[in-house]
């Protein structure tokens, strides 16, 4: 659930650069990579084996029942039962310029003539867009776990794995954690088997199934490549799983398996730059918020609209402060948001909140969250050469924000 940034969307959208709460405005990084030389350096041809016979090293043993050879087909077969596919159309109007060929308005209605004033009118025109994404059965009774990103669309058919289809119904969205919840009006379906990610580990194998590119039900094989990872660039708010099992635009929404069948993540996104660097939502996020959605179908976030950069010598060198100086620089304050209301400027540093002293955006964060919306805010921070105190009426993390995502980085 995934133009031309760091990190690409599943769905062929642009995913979460809004203002977020303690989002630290980062700067994306720049990955080259070089074949044969590396900064003019010629790398050392490659090391000549002996010719001795080889020896074929077995495949190493995976999970209670070891790895043989049909063990990732047997576990696609059964966990694609479970796994969707999501079409949606949404309805895009574009305005355009009048006619004019460059030519005065007396000169146009010459060489028009009656039907020159038609020319000169500002035309809307209107057109389909079309998008494509996967989704996770959690539910017999027809809820699908799937991206916010993935639809945000007028209109959503859900096509099961026995080809069956189904219109979507919207039933809870969570712009923070970029997830959804969609109900189908199907009965008896097979339930995806949810895992946790609180065991997992780098190196650990992995297994994605979706709709990249509209090829339904498509698997991929890898591994973890690395857990908590952090995108700033991509507005989320979680940190994500990353794996080199292969995802591509339509992924998003899809999951991600262990060796035993297990969801432990959905797939949300993917370096744009890159070759199979690609990130899922751990599945222990998505159950608690999927858990919220059925019951309320909406989540209360804390959200003040500021974008965050932590103080360090240099920095405070460029602004004129005294590079000793502790705290967090706002780097950016989103027009209309609650910190903007309360007169939160760029270029404040935020000292205290709360009384407590904070030097780093996550600490920031971390206490918002431990408010609600249309709670007080406390601060303390410096501008212009003194201290002032703000008070901050904590807002409602805003849903548009949802697609700053999927994001150069989602499928």
């Amino acid at each position: 659930m995934f133009s031309k940034r760091v990190y690409r969307s599943q769905h062929g959208k642009f995913e979460r650069s809004s203002a977020l709460v303690g989002l630290v405005a980062g700067i994306a990084l720049a990955s080259t990579f070089f074949i044969g030389e590396e900064y003019g350096r010629k790398i050392a041809p490659p090391v000549q084996l002996s010719s001795a016979p080889s020896v074929v090293a077995p495949l190493p043993q995976i999970g209670k029942s070891g790895f043989g050879e049909n063990t990732v087909a047997d576990i696609a077969a059964e966990a694609s039962k479970s796994v969707v596919s999501i079409q949606t159309t949404s309805t895009v109007s574009v305005s355009e310029a009048p006619f004019h060929l460059g030519l005065p308005f007396k000169d146009f209605e010459q060489f028009f003539g009656p039907d020159a004033q038609l020319f000169q009118q500002n035309r809307v025109r209107k057109y389909e867009s079309h998008g494509t994404g996967s989704g996770v059965i959690i539910r017999p009774d027809g809820y699908i776990l799937t991206n916010n990103h993935v639809i945000q669309a007028d209109d959503i058919t859900v096509t099961l794995d026995d080809k069956r289809t189904f219109k979507g119904k919207v039933v809870g969205r969570d712009s923070f954690t970029d997830l959804a919840l969609v109900k189908i009006d199907a009965g008896n379906l097979p339930v995806a088997k949810l895992g946790s990610t609180k065991t997992l580990r780098p190196g650990d194998w992995a297994i994605a199934i979706g709709s990249p590119l509209g090829l339904d039900h498509t698997v991929t094989f890898g591994i973890i490549s690395a857990l908590g990872r952090s995108l700033s660039e991509l507005g989320s708010n979680v940190e994500l799983i990353q794996t080199d099992a292969a995802i591509n635009p339509g992924n998003s929404g899809g999951p991600l398996l262990n060796i035993h069948g297990e969801v432990i993540g959905l797939n949300t996104a993917i370096r744009g730059d890159a070759q199979n660097v690609g990130f899922a939502i751990p599945i222990d996020v998505a159950k608690e918020v999927a858990n919220q959605l059925l019951k309320g179908g909406k989540i209360a976030r804390a959200y003040l609209g500021i974008y965050m950069h932590e103080l360090e010598p240099s920095l405070c060198k460029s602004l004129g402060l005294q590079e000793s100086m502790k705290g967090v620089l706002v780097a950016r304050v989103a027009e209309g948001s609650p910190a903007d209301k309360s007169g939160l400027q760029l270029g404040d540093v935020i000292e205290k909140v709360d009384g407590k002293t904070v030097t780093t955006s996550k600490q920031i964060q971390e206490l918002v969250r431990a408010h609600k919306p249309g709670d007080k805010l406390n601060m303390l921070i410096w501008r212009n050469g003194s201290l002032s105190a703000a008070s901050i009426t904590i807002g409602d993390y805003p849903a548009q924000n949802a697609n700053a995502h999927e994001q150069d980085v989602t499928p």
